[in-house]
């Protein structure tokens, strides 16, 4: 039986979608990766209603969560997941191009595993996600209940 990891990227910004998408892929760290443009397609994915109602039932091994998005923020998302006990023990690391103290903190109080401050450069950027797909992929076990075997 084949395990199926799922990662959950949220991220508004299409450029950065495409190449973290890309970097994922080229190194299969996941058998499906679920897109939401913001906080509120993140929680539908989550809660499976709206356009995501009939996708299959289990959490990510992951959720990459960038924080600046309309509609609902990440720090609104965050909130809303670690009040749920059925959602609170799903990874969360934050991508974000935030170097504020403040949004480090609230962050890490709030219960985010990781908080990773995208580069500027392209080449530093693909390593970041890389390393960050490895660790959360491959080397960390996921909360039980994120891995489904088929």
């Amino acid at each position: 039986m084949e395990e199926i990891k799922r990662i959950l990227l949220v991220e508004d910004d299409p450029r950065d979608v495409e190449l973290i998408l890309s970097t994922l892929c080229e190194y299969n760290l996941a058998n499906e990766i679920a897109v939401a443009r913001d906080g509120v397609e993140a929680l539908d994915y989550l809660y499976r209603r709206a356009a995501f109602a009939q996708h299959p039932a289990g959490n990510p091994i992951v959720i990459l969560l960038d924080l600046k998005m309309p509609r609902l923020d990440g720090v609104q998302v965050v909130q809303q997941l670690k009040a749920d006990e059925s959602m609170r023990l799903i990874p969360i690391v934050i991508l974000t191009s935030s170097r504020e103290a403040r949004d480090l903190d609230e962050c890490y109080k709030l219960g985010v595993n990781a908080y990773v401050v995208k580069p500027v450069r392209f080449t530093e950027f693909v390593e970041a996600i890389k390393q960050v797909g490895v660790f959360w992929a491959l080397i960390n076990e996921p909360p039980p209940g994120s891995v489904k075997k088929q």
